[in-house]
């Protein structure tokens, strides 16, 4: 009865929603979404009507599917799409699961189906949704990183209410699905190509592995520009390659020991930690990166380190043994250099553990500036423009946004993403340029969860400690290479003094605690928490406005005030799409003789 009930379900699917679709376009954006690579997800994005229309190809359909979308990539408190079968009848719905994961109709129906056909690859489904529905059981669209979730149905359901996610074979996948509209050319002339890959390494049977591989430029290699780069994903390692980067060894450093492996391996020379300088980053689910046609990032000639590591991060889930690959970062460059090169310069919080979260926060915020001190004193009288940003903190991130405000107010966001993954980074392309003039502020402030964890968690390098940075891309490249901000280390230890006054001097004071000591004795309570987060607000900063070389420009930058912002940017309102674009209000019923459901 059950394979007869799949049987026919495939049938109806095959038969029915004929010629509902739109005129065909190539999907420019595809990833799997499982492991196996039994579930492939394609999309394109019109901007225009302010939808995304979306291709789920099922390759081995059993009695359904879910998917959709949720804040951090849980299945409970989601936003689906679901497929299913009673054993008579198919089935297709906007839906929502509540905290036990129990799946309920939407009875604002904003997934619309379009056309389901069968493929030699599998049945694919295309339907599409509006960015933002006004329907406060569905997900909004935006910008940044999108936790995308599914579900595998093995069985008939009697009912869409009689569907939990906990007994499904489910996962998630990170993308961000708003791409910028920016044209490319086509082809690039005058180019060079130099692939940058691990030689046929197996990857370890764990979740997580990040690798590194030290790669060396030719001797006497000259200075030339890259203009694009593109993955090299192994076939059939799709779902296992989920970012790659590229970092340039320090200018300084003549010889680099040879290494391939694991980046956490003991045997992992010392001297790599000294490659960190950003060429070239890619996630799943990014296409190939261009430069400005204008500009372009220097690499080879005097000055220029022949050394740099790939650091691949593998993500293996099922564990799977034996698996090889060899892939990497295509990079093209060109030795007719362009007009301008193009910098990449650090906003946000210095490494240090004066910048603290306490425990156990759900949504603590620090905040680091580029103040209108420095960029009068380092950028060009024409100023700079943006045109690509990397976010990044360590585990507990959950927010970050950089904001440029002129003037005392806030002028515009240059880069936002308000579900950010520290597990999910790549160089994105804003949708349009950002120009930062001499006396402009940027502010990057980010949002940290540290539900789990029962000690303060400190700013510096480690992976159990926190960063706050936004790496962007622009041009022309100036000396300022890093320009970011922490409180005075003496305010902080004025309000380990205070605190004393109140906790009977639990916090050593003396010369030789270190601030990570002092954090990791505080007794966190809420007029602890208060107080730390007012200091963060209100007490004046150190600045490190620094050129390449580590110095800091000439001037006075201890203790200086916060810049002063008087006009804040007010949120978007979203969209509501009118109801003639929406589905009907009950599931769409596929009947057994065929036709649109």
């Amino acid at each position: 009865m059950y394979s007869t009930a799949v049987a026919v379900f495939l049938v109806i699917l095959v038969a029915a929603l004929q010629g509902s679709a739109p005129p065909e376009s190539p999907f420019l954006y595809r990833i799997p979404l499982d492991p196996e690579e039994s579930l492939e997800l394609s999309w394109n994005v019109s901007y225009p009507q302010e939808a995304i229309f979306f291709q789920l190809l099922v390759k081995q359909l059993k009695a359904g599917v879910l998917f959709g979308m949720s804040d951090r990539g849980e299945l409970e408190n989601a936003d689906l799409v679901v497929l299913w079968t009673d054993g008579d009848t198919a089935y297709f719905a906007d839906a929502w699961s509540d905290q036990k994961g129990q799946i309920h109709l939407d009875p604002q129906q904003d997934y619309q189906l379009l056309q389901v056909e069968r493929t030699p690859e599998g049945l694919a489904l295309l339907f599409k949704r509006p960015f933002g529905t006004c329907d406060p059981k569905d997900y909004l669209i935006e910008d940044g990183t999108v936790h995308l979730v599914y579900g595998i149905l093995e069985e008939p359901f009697q009912s869409l209410e009689a569907i939990n996610s906990s007994g499904l074979r489910t996962g998630l996948q990170r993308v961000q699905l708003l791409k910028p509209n920016i044209a490319f050319p086509a082809t690039l002339s005058d180019t060079y190509t130099m692939d940058i890959h691990a030689p046929d390494i197996q990857i370890p049977n764990q979740v997580t592995t990040y690798w590194c591989y030290i790669h060396e430029l030719p001797e006497g290699f000259p200075r030339h520009h890259i203009v694009k780069y593109e993955p090299i994903i192994t076939k059939g390692n799709e779902a296992l390659v989920h970012h790659m980067e590229i970092f340039q060894c320090a200018p300084e450093m003549d010889n680099v020991p040879h290494f391939n492996g694991p980046c956490d391996s003991k045997m992992k020379p010392d001297r790599l930690n000294y490659c960190r300088h950003v060429l070239a980053a890619w996630a799943l689910g990014a296409k190939a990166f261009y430069y400005p046609e204008e500009a372009g990032i220097a690499f080879g000639g005097p000055g220029s380190s022949r050394y740099v590591r790939l650091e691949v991060h593998y993500h293996n889930p099922l564990v799977i043994e034996g698996r090889h690959d060899s892939s990497g970062i295509r990079l093209y460059y060109t030795d007719k250099l362009r007009r301008f090169d193009a910098g990449i310069m650090e906003l946000g919080l210095v490494y240090t553990p004066v910048m603290a979260i306490p425990p156990r926060e759900t949504a603590f915020v620090l905040t680091g500036y580029c103040t209108d001190k420095c960029t009068q004193l380092a950028l060009p009288p024409s100023g700079i423009h943006i045109f690509a940003s990397q976010l990044h903190t360590h585990l507990t991130g959950r927010k970050v946004v950089t904001v440029l405000a002129r003037d005392g107010r806030e002028w515009e966001i240059v880069n936002q993403d308000n579900h950010y993954s520290p597990h999910f980074q790549e160089i994105r392309m804003l949708k349009k340029m950002v120009s930062v003039h001499q006396g402009d502020v940027l502010i990057t402030s980010c949002t940290y969860n540290t539900e789990d964890r029962e000690l303060a968690t400190v700013g510096g390098f480690g992976i159990l400690e926190e960063m706050c940075v936004n790496y962007v891309h622009y041009y022309p490249q100036t000396q300022l290479e890093l320009c970011k901000s922490a409180v005075n280390a003496g305010f902080l230890q004025k309000y380990f003094h205070l605190i004393n006054r109140f906790n009977n001097e639990e916090v050593c004071t003396c010369p030789q605690a270190s601030v990570s000591q002092q954090f990791a004795s505080v007794p966190w309570n809420s007029f602890n928490r208060e107080v730390l987060k007012a200091l963060y607000d209100f007490a004046p900063i150190s600045m490190h406005c620094n050129k390449s070389s580590a110095v800091r420009f000439p001037g006075e930058w201890n203790l200086q005030p916060l810049p002063r912002v008087i006009s804040t940017l007010e949120e978007p309102t979203p969209q509501c799409p009118t109801s003639q674009g929406r589905s009907p209000a009950g599931p769409t019923i596929i009947s057994i003789g065929g036709g649109k459901g």
